[in-house]
């Protein structure tokens, strides 16, 4: 008898199998309604033209393109489909791009925006520059530097990533020091902050600037602990213009600093972006990056004016980020995920944190030159069709499953793709 009903119960399950509705499906009245609207992009890389002499080399504090070799992802491959796709999107043929740079030289960077449907792109850039400027590109500054005032020597002697990263960083703080006038860090703690970082950040806000972004994951953990002042300048005083201290002495001053200048963000009306998802390299520490590392600093009464912005969305710990949310002083964008991620995988993510607190969530792509192929355009491009898709899928999956009406659901589309990050930079 169970021999003779067992084809009998495959057919049920086929059928039950076959009614089930496509998770994937789109509302095509609201992917339409989703193409139209022109995003605010949270994060990205963009890369002026120089048409003579060096190219820019400002559209990073740490240029990922010197590193050891990794496993990278699909989409980051030499001739994978998605960048050749993107290529043929944006120019009809690879020749077409250099010819575009030439014609366009300083307003071709306006013209790859406005062919991906990007308003305003946040340029996290080391400066500014022409091509590269208001009112379509607003700026996001690096703040790592100031938190590693001593010799990083020991530090970078970690692995050969971080040797090449504190380097950078090192060059940076001297170009703060340069800019405030000096040629070395002051004696104590309270010149420091008095005459280098408080006023690198305010030339910053000066200079247009709507946040400060932090790399420390691909330096440190994210584990910023609260630490009294008197154990900062007492850590600064023994260690200024001497030998390196080690990673375990050196900590508790990198954690006052960025409590610090979060603080000051908070004063001077800035935001504060942090990455916290998996990082290129094959030494990036990913449990260091685990946003929960942030909790104590989102909890701390004093850094409750400061916004903090987790950026990539947190990725692989998306369920953990999505507990963060709830945090007064919390956002999170998805850029990254949209352009290593399929639409499908990425919109369940973003169903959660939309089902969740849904006017946290900003869109960002994280366009960057990784390659000549795979340019800061190309996966801007990815990422802007990418991450619209997924958010369509999101919202297509919540009305289906009567959780939101189409109004919401356009209202939502707004929010995550452009209304939200107005209202977070008052832009």
């Amino acid at each position: 008898m169970v021999l003779h009903r067992a084809p009998l119960l495959l057919f049920a399950v086929g059928l039950v199998t076959c009614s089930r509705p496509d998770r994937s499906a789109v509302d095509p009245a609201l992917a339409s309604e989703i193409e139209r609207i022109r995003a605010i992009d949270n994060h990205a890389h963009p890369v002026r033209v120089v048409l003579n002499g060096p190219s820019d080399r400002e559209f990073d504090a740490l240029p990922v393109d010197n590193m050891e070799p990794s496993s990278d992802p699909l989409n980051l491959r030499p001739n994978a489909p998605a960048a050749l796709n993107a290529a043929r999107a944006l120019y009809g043929t690879a020749d077409r791009k250099s010819e575009l740079r030439r014609e366009k030289a300083d307003a071709y960077p306006v013209w790859v925006l406005d062919q991906i449907g990007v308003d305003v792109m946040l340029a996290n850039r080391v400066a500014m520059g022409p091509g590269i400027e208001p009112p379509r590109f607003r700026w996001v500054p690096y703040a790592d530097a100031l938190i590693f005032p001593l010799d990083n020597s020991k530090l970078a002697a970690r692995n050969s990533d971080r040797k090449s990263f504190f380097a950078l960083e090192d060059q940076l703080r001297a170009r703060y020091l340069k800019d405030a006038g000096l040629t070395t860090p002051p004696a104590t703690l309270g010149d420091y902050l008095a005459r280098i970082v408080t006023p690198t950040l305010e030339r910053h806000k000066q200079g247009g600037a709507l946040a400060e972004k932090f790399e420390a994951a691909y330096l440190r953990s994210l584990q910023f602990d609260r630490v009294d002042r008197a154990a900062a300048e007492r850590i600064y005083a023994q260690s200024i213009g001497k030998k390196a201290p080690g990673e375990a002495e050196y900590k508790p001053l990198q954690d006052f600093l960025f409590r610090y200048i979060a603080a000051e963000c908070g004063r001077l009306g800035m935001a504060v972006h942090l990455h916290t998802n998996a990082g290129a390299g094959s030494y990036f520490d990913v449990a260091g990056a685990n946003p929960l590392k942030l909790e104590s600093v989102l909890n701390d009464p004093d850094l409750r004016k400061a916004r903090f912005v987790m950026l990539h969305g947190g990725w692989p710990f998306t369920r953990e980020i999505t507990a963060l949310l709830q945090k007064p002083n919390a956002y999170l964008d998805y850029s990254n995920q949209d352009l290593l991620l399929p639409p499908a995988t990425l919109a369940a993510t973003i169903r959660e944190w939309l089902e969740f607190v849904p006017e946290k969530v900003l869109f960002g792509t994280d366009a960057y030159p990784y390659s000549d192929q795979l340019g800061w355009e190309e996966s801007g491009s990815i990422a802007a069709r990418t991450g619209r898709q997924a958010l369509a899928i999101a919202l297509s999956g919540m009305m289906r499953d009567g959780e939101i009406s189409r109004d919401r659901a356009i209202e939502l589309a707004r929010m995550v793709l452009r209304d939200s990050a107005r209202k977070l930079y008052g832009l």
